[in-house]
C-alpha cells in the first residue's frame, strides 16, 4: 500500500522545532522572569551560538530536499529574539516576532527569587511545583491559556507557510512545556504536566505532524530537551569565554 496517499497535501509544515532561549542573569540567580525583558548574559550569548550551529548542522546542512523552506518565529522578548537570530542569521532567514509565544506571565511573582517565594508562600509554592495551580492565587497566567495562545500562533504560522516548511519557534521554558502539552492534547493530564518539564536553556523540542487527509491534524513528539553535544559537559554553564 502507498501510505503517501494518506497524507494531507494541505498541511505544509513538515516539522516544528520549539527552542528555549539561552541563559540570562535571572536564570543564573534563580529568579522568575516571566514577561520581564531580561537579556541574555555572557554565557547565554555563547550558548545560543552553539545551539544555532547545532540546529543548522542537524536540520539544514543535512537536509537532502533542496526545496525545503524554513520559517522562523520568536517571542518578541529580547532573550528569545537573540536566540532566534543566532540560528536565523546563519542560514539567511528572517525572524518574525510574535508576542503570543512569550513566556508565561507570572504576575506578582515576576522578578522574585524562587527561594523567597518558597519561604513566603510555602503551600502555594509546593502546589505550583506539583502542578496543582497554587500560583494562580498570585495573578499568574494559567498554563492552559499559555498553551492555547502559543498553539494558536503556531497554527496560524503553519497555515501561512509554503509547502515543505520546517517551522522554528523560539520561546521560553514554561511556554514551550505548556505548548507541547496542548499540541499533544495532554494539557489536562496531571501525569503529562509533571513529565513535560521546562527544558534547559538553549535546548529544543521537535514535533512531527500527523497529517492524514480527512482527519484533524495531530502532532507526535520526536525529541525533547535536545541540546548541542557540549551541553552534556560542565562547560555548558561555565564556558571558557
Amino acid at each position: 500500500m502507498d501510505f503517501s496517499t494518506l497524507f494531507d497535501p494541505n498541511v505544509h509544515v513538515r516539522s516544528l522545532t520549539l527552542v528555549r532561549h539561552g541563559r540570562t542573569a535571572y536564570n543564573a540567580a534563580g529568579r522568575v522572569q516571566g514577561t520581564i525583558d531580561i537579556p541574555l548574559d555572557e554565557v547565554g550569548n555563547w550558548q545560543v551560538q552553539q545551539t544555532g550551529r547545532a540546529l543548522k548542522e542537524l536540520y539544514v546542512d543535512g537536509e537532502q530536499d533542496t526545496q525545503r523552506h524554513r520559517l522562523i518565529v520568536a517571542s518578541d522578548l529580547g532573550r528569545a529574539m537573540a536566540t532566534a537570530h543566532a540560528f536565523a542569521d546563519l542560514i539567511g532567514e528572517e525572524v518574525h516576532p510574535d508576542p503570543r509565544v512569550r513566556e508565561r506571565n507570572y504576575g506578582d511573582w515576576e522578578g522574585e527569587a524562587t527561594r523567597d517565594i518558597m519561604k513566603k508562600y510555602p503551600d502555594d509554592f509546593i502546589s505550583w511545583i506539583h502542578g496543582e495551580s497554587g500560583e494562580l492565587k498570585h495573578n499568574v497566567e494559567p498554563d492552559k491559556h499559555v498553551g492555547q495562545r502559543a498553539s494558536q500562533a503556531i497554527a496560524e504560522w503553519a497555515d501561512k507557510a509554503e509547502p515543505d516548511t520546517d517551522l522554528y519557534v523560539f520561546s521560553h521554558g514554561a511556554c514551550i512545556a505548556d505548548t507541547v502539552r496542548t499540541l499533544l492534547d495532554a494539557d489536562d493530564d496531571a501525569d503529562a504536566n509533571s513529565a513535560v518539564f521546562s527544558m534547559r536553556n538553549a535546548h529544543w523540542a521537535r514535533l512531527i505532524p500527523i497529517a492524514i487527509a480527512g482527519k484533524p491534524l495531530r502532532w507526535a513528539l520526536s525529541d525533547y530537551n535536545h541540546g548541542p553535544a557540549i551541553a552534556d559537559t560542565d562547560e555548558w554553564e561555565n564556558p571558557k569565554l
